[in-house]
């Protein structure tokens, strides 16, 4: 079992579009309530809000100006991301960002970094101006310039100084830095090898509700051999300290009529499908009344083994629904996973 405290927050996608049921019907609308369910979380006592990036979609897609709009309206809770597409990123700009928002957050920021899902736009990446050289993969082009990024945030030098019209020796850092920011580094990993990956170079691991595998065996056991791996080749490298681990899960917790009507006809088995071409195990819904949740949450092996969970939110029900389930979860579902609140603000 993970060292560090058990943390829960929530993880939303942001999307927006006009329909019904829909709340949340434009992007102003998407990014004024993801502020207002992070001010909620932290009034609940909840740990975390994270934010799914997806471009070219009614989605969030942009995290910092969000992160930090977060960042003013709340003081305790951990601000991440779950996770950006490192195909899409400028590294030395992100680094510059990213050390902006968490100084503004006091040192709360949890950056997950991966190379992504699959994308709404066809190689959308190079509509931002951006693509792997002839031969390179995806894969390591994205663990090429997130190496950049994380050179980039240790303070080391990314650019000669100008010495009257030529290069110096001397090498210069990108600014502002922000001190302890390359701690909170994760990596959204969605095999067992990029797990051992995450593990080799020190990052934190982020797992979510899908991995491009299957063996056969529920998707909890399968993620909990994953989060093993990871330990493992964490050890093997000799980093120091625990690293963390995230997985996340839909948790809808059925207490009223409407709740019923919304989620009480929907599966709650894993799902197998292709995804690229890759036979995938996708996470199932945990959905019901609390007390059910919790007895099947505790059988999750993967959620008990993780020291955060994040929630994924059904954003477009609007923050007074969604805040109402994270309260039901925290009162209710939670504590049985070895959850305790930051605050007893409203749990007394």
């Amino acid at each position: 079992m993970s060292v560090h405290p058990k943390k829960i927050g929530f993880l939303t996608f942001g999307h927006h579009q006009r329909g019904n049921g829909s709340v949340t019907r434009s992007a102003l609308e998407s990014l004024q309530q993801t502020i207002e369910l992070a001010v909620a979380a932290e009034d609940i006592g909840l740990d975390g809000a994270f934010l799914r990036v997806h471009h070219f979609a009614k989605q969030l897609t942009a995290p910092f100006p969000l992160l930090a709009a977060m960042a003013a309206r709340t003081s305790r809770i951990e601000l991440g991301t779950g996770v950006i597409d490192m195909r899409y990123e400028n590294p030395l700009a992100m680094a510059e960002e990213a050390a902006i928002t968490d100084l503004i957050s006091g040192g709360r920021l949890q950056l997950g970094l991966s190379r992504g899902s699959p994308e709404h736009a066809y190689r959308g990446y190079e509509a931002f101006g951006y693509g792997p050289t002839e031969g390179q993969s995806l894969s390591d082009y994205a663990r090429e310039k997130t190496a950049r990024f994380l050179t980039a945030i240790q303070g080391k030098g990314m650019a000669p100084a100008d010495a009257g019209g030529r290069p110096s020796a001397a090498m210069l850092p990108i600014q502002p830095q922000s001190p302890g920011l390359q701690d909170r580094i994760w990596w959204g990993a969605g095999s067992r090898d990029t797990a051992r990956w995450a593990g080799e170079q020190g990052l934190n691991l982020m797992s979510s509700t899908l991995l491009l595998e299957d063996t056969g065996v529920p998707f909890g056991d399968l993620q909990a051999e994953q989060i093993q791996l990871f330990k493992d080749a964490w050890t093997r490298a000799g980093h120091a300290g625990t690293p963390r681990v995230s997985v996340s899960r839909s948790i809808l917790p059925v207490v009223s009529d409407y709740d019923r009507m919304l989620f009480g006809k929907n599966m709650g088995n894993d799902q197998v499908g292709l995804l690229d071409g890759v036979q995938s195990r996708f996470g199932r819904n945990y959905i019901g009344e609390p007390d059910r949740i919790a007895e099947e949450l505790r059988k999750d092996a993967a959620v008990m083994e993780a020291d955060t969970l994040l929630i994924t939110v059904p954003n477009q029900l609007g923050v007074e629904y969604n805040a109402r389930m994270l309260e039901t979860i925290a009162r209710h579902i939670a504590p049985a996973i070895g959850w305790k609140p930051a605050t007893e603000a409203t749990l007394v």
